[in-house]
C-alpha cells in the first residue's frame, strides 16, 4: 500500500497553478476592475461575489465555475474574461484582440456592462484600460504618443523584461474613470510574455489603491493620537507634582491606555495589510527589470517619489500609536508603584495608630484594675464588717475598729486575687 497523502497535499500544490498568466495577442486590449466592500471586506460575504460573476456569465451563456471557486477563466462574447477573488477584493479582467482607433476609448470598457458593475456587492476600487500594440519603428514616435496620451509630469515610462516591452502610465483617473497603461511590444515577444506584463501592471495598480487605503487610517489615526497625546502628556510629566491624586490619574491613565488598546485593535489589520500590499508593489516594480528611456523616470523612481512618502506615514503613524502604548504602560506602572508607596505609608500610620491605641487601652486597663480592687474592696469589706459583728459586739470592739482593721487585709487580699487572674490571662 503506498504512503498515504495530507488531506491538503493536492489543494496546496493546486494553488500554485491557480492563477495562471494570461496569453495576449498584439494588438489586443485590457479591461481591469478590481471591488471591494467600504468597511470589514475581508469578512465579507463571498458568495455575493460569485453570484456577481454569475449574473455577468450568464448573459453570454458562458460555462459556471465550480460552487466555492476562488477563481475563474472563460469567455464573455469575444472577450477573454479572468476573475480572481482575493482576501479583500475581487478582480475581473477582460482580454479582447485589436485595439479601436481613439487610443482608450471608454467604449473599450464597455465589455463589462455599466448596469452589471453598478450591481456590484462592493464598491469600484480602481479600473484599469491597457493598450497593447507593436512597439513604433522610432522611438521618438512612440514618446510623442505617450505625450500625446499622458500627463507629462506625472508619465512614467520604461523598458521592461530584458527589452520586451516598453510600458507607460501616470496613474492618473482620467474623465471615463479609468486608471491608463500603454504597452509597446517589441517583435518576437510571446503571447504569454506580453500577458506577464500586462497583468503586473494590473497588480501594481490594485496592490497600489489598496496600500493607499492605510494612508487615510492613518490620517484619521493621527488626528485621534493628537487629541491623546496631551493629555498623556500632563499626566506623565504630572507625577512629580501634587497635583490629583494618584488613583484619580490612574484611572484617568487606564481611560488613555484602554483607548490607545481600542485603536491598536481596529487600525492593526490594515497596517498589516498595508505592509504586505507594499512589499507586492515593490517586488511586481522590480521584476519588471526597467531600463531608462531618454531620461524618463522609470515606475520604480515615480514610486520613489510619490508612493513612498506615504507609506512611511503610515509605518509613522503605526510606529507613534505603539510608542504611545508603551509610555502609558510605563506611566501607568509607575503610577501603580506610587499607589502602592503610598499604601503602603498609610498601613504604616496605621498601625502606628493602632499601638498608640493599644498602648491607651493597657493603661486604662491599668487604671480600670485599680479601680477595681478599691470597688472590690469596698464591698469586701462592708460584708466581712456585717459577718464579723457578733464577734465585735461580744468582745466590745466597736464598728468602727472592727471595719477599720479589716480594710488592709481585706484590700491586699483582693489585690493578690486580681493579681493571679492577670497572671494566668497572660
Amino acid at each position: 500500500m503506498p504512503i498515504p497523502d495530507h488531506p491538503l497535499r493536492y489543494a496546496t500544490v493546486n494553488e500554485l497553478h491557480a492563477r495562471p498568466f494570461p496569453a495576449l495577442d498584439v494588438p489586443s486590449t485590457a479591461v481591469y476592475v478590481a471591488i471591494k466592500e467600504p468597511v470589514q471586506a475581508q469578512n465579507r460575504d463571498r458568495t455575493a461575489d460569485l453570484a456577481h460573476l454569475l449574473a455577468l456569465l450568464d448573459r453570454h451563456g458562458s460555462p459556471h465555475p465550480q460552487p466555492g471557486a476562488t477563481h475563474f477563466q472563460g469567455p464573455v462574447g469575444r472577450a477573454a474574461l479572468k476573475w480572481e477573488s482575493h482576501t479583500e477584493f475581487v478582480t475581473y479582467s477582460a482580454f479582447t484582440r485589436g485595439v479601436s482607433a481613439r487610443p482608450f476609448d471608454p467604449a473599450e470598457a464597455e465589455v463589462l456592462p455599466e448596469d452589471w458593475l453598478e450591481a456590484a456587492p462592493g464598491k469600484r476600487l480602481t479600473s484599469v484600460l491597457i493598450r497593447v500594440e507593436a512597439m513604433p519603428a522610432g522611438e521618438t514616435e512612440m514618446l510623442a504618443r505617450l505625450d500625446e496620451w499622458f500627463v507629462p509630469e506625472s508619465l512614467a515610462v520604461s523598458r521592461v523584461v530584458d527589452g520586451a516591452a516598453v510600458v507607460a502610465g501616470d496613474f492618473r483617473i482620467d474623465p471615463a474613470g479609468h486608471i491608463r497603461f500603454a504597452v509597446f511590444v517589441a517583435p518576437g515577444t510571446g503571447p504569454r510574455r506580453v500577458g506577464r506584463i500586462v497583468q503586473r501592471l494590473c497588480e501594481i495598480e490594485t496592490y497600489r489603491a489598496m496600500s493607499m487605503l492605510g494612508l487615510m487610517r492613518s490620517r484619521e489615526l493621527s488626528a485621534r493620537l493628537n487629541a491623546l497625546d496631551p493629555k498623556l502628556s500632563a499626566l506623565v510629566s504630572g507625577l512629580d507634582d501634587a497635583g490629583p491624586s494618584p488613583e484619580r490619574a490612574l484611572h484617568d491613565l487606564l481611560t488613555i491606555s484602554a483607548e490607545l488598546e481600542s485603536l491598536a485593535v481596529q487600525f492593526s489589520f490594515r497596517f498589516g495589510a498595508t505592509a504586505a500590499y507594499e512589499a507586492i508593489v515593490n517586488q511586481r516594480i522590480e521584476v519588471l527589470r526597467e531600463v531608462r528611456i531618454q531620461g524618463r523616470q522609470t515606475f520604480g523612481e515615480f514610486m520613489m517619489r510619490r508612493y513612498d512618502p506615504a507609506m512611511r506615514t503610515v509605518k509613522s503613524a503605526e510606529s507613534r500609536l505603539r510608542a504611545m502604548a508603551e509610555r502609558a504602560e510605563r506611566a501607568a506602572e509607575l503610577l501603580r508603584t506610587r499607589v502602592d508607596v503610598e499604601r503602603s505609608a498609610q498601613n504604616q500610620r496605621l498601625l502606628e495608630s493602632m499601638d498608640r491605641r493599644a498602648d491607651l487601652a493597657l493603661r486604662l486597663q491599668h487604671t480600670v484594675e485599680g479601680l477595681s480592687v478599691v470597688a472590690i474592696s469596698y464591698y469586701a469589706v462592708s460584708l466581712a464588717a456585717y459577718l464579723a459583728a457578733p464577734l465585735a459586739k461580744a468582745a466590745e470592739i466597736s464598728k468602727e475598729a472592727l471595719t477599720a482593721a479589716l480594710v488592709l487585709p481585706v484590700v491586699g487580699l483582693v489585690w493578690l486575687m486580681i493579681r493571679r487572674i492577670r497572671t494566668r490571662l497572660h
